[in-house]
């Protein structure tokens, strides 16, 4: 049941894979495991752009993501929730507001991923937390 495929653009390869139990091999992401990958990517590489350019003195970028689905099939998102946690040395308002800013760009008008859920007329609902920069856990080639 394993899936190899290419993405035309980037000519990048990815692996999806379903469960044992379905006659896979769990050797990949399940395909709705990678829609939430592609939601959380596309929205994290717009905030993380907007925040470099709005000079956010932050030092990580976390993004998690919560949803619920349907009990039937085909079990479709209904929810989701971005949940974004920005760790940084962060206590400047104009350095909050830029977060806050950047998101809600990311959101409304950047992320195509975040479009096609809300064209799809899944709620999607995001908040954000600041925490402290000695709490994420960096490996030393992602230091800025």
């Amino acid at each position: 049941m394993t899936s190899i495929a290419r993405a035309r653009g980037s000519n990048t390869w990815v692996v999806m894979d379903g469960p044992y139990r379905f006659r896979g091999s769990s050797a990949g992401a399940r395909p709705m495991e990678m829609f939430l990958m592609s939601l959380g990517g596309c929205t994290a590489m717009d905030v993380i752009s907007l925040m470099d350019k709005m000079k956010v003195p932050y030092r990580k970028l976390r993004i998690s993501i919560d949803y619920e689905r349907t009990d039937e099939h085909p079990k479709v998102y209904t929810k989701i929730w971005i949940h974004y946690i920005i760790y940084g040395n962060i206590s400047e308002e104009k350095d909050v507001k830029n977060i806050e800013k950047a998101i809600n760009l990311s959101q409304t008008k950047y992320c195509s991923v975040s479009a096609m859920v809300k064209a799809a007329g899944i709620d999607l609902l995001h908040d954000y937390t600041i925490r402290p920069p000695e709490t994420a856990e960096i490996p030393e080639v992602w230091e800025k």
